[in-house]
């Protein structure tokens, strides 16, 4: 019983000192970003990418839940172009608007997450030429609070395999 105990405080402690190590060491500043080389034209690429409606055709955030409530507004491809989304507890509820475009080559847009957690972010996708394919690097940026730089080598994780997720189905669609 003794050998449990102080395993379990031994555990304890170190989770105590990683959560201290996480507030302090970590910025609040966040930023990731993920790439891949589709074989095809930029304006072939953009035509999956230059828009809130193109992305939600291969957006992984939404896929969790099948009967998602998305709503569009705006000039779609222009700056204001928006969607705001509602779906259960895995995708949440919040709304993109795209902030800045420049034609087959970069859309910048705001999040504002409202379930499960308010937020804010921005998120980019940025296409340039690579050999005879198209790079596309998907970045977003925000601040992490307290919770979320202790959660971060957790969040790191899944917003990898989230990423590559979409950027796989990017590539897809774009070599069709």
């Amino acid at each position: 019983m003794k050998t449990i105990l102080k395993i379990l405080g031994i555990l304890i402690v170190l989770v105590i000192l990683y959560a201290v190590f996480a507030m302090l060491a970590f910025s609040k500043d966040y930023h990731f970003e993920r790439s891949v080389v589709i074989n095809a034209p930029k304006e072939k690429v953009w035509q999956f990418a230059g828009s809130t409606k193109a992305f939600n055709s291969w957006n992984p955030f939404i896929k969790p839940d099948k009967n998602i409530m998305i709503t569009y507004s705006g000039t779609s491809g222009e700056v204001g172009d928006s969607y705001s989304w509602k779906g259960n507890k895995d995708v949440g509820e919040g709304q993109q608007t795209v902030t800045a475009v420049v034609p087959n080559e970069k859309i910048t847009s705001k999040l504002h997450f409202i379930k499960p957690f308010e937020g804010e972010a921005t998120a980019n996708f940025i296409l340039t030429p690579e050999g005879n394919g198209t790079k596309v690097t998907w970045t977003m940026d925000n601040e992490l609070n307290t919770m979320m730089k202790i959660m971060k080598p957790m969040m790191e994780s899944q917003m990898g395999k989230t990423f590559d997720q979409g950027l796989g189905d990017l590539k897809k669609l774009a070599e069709q």
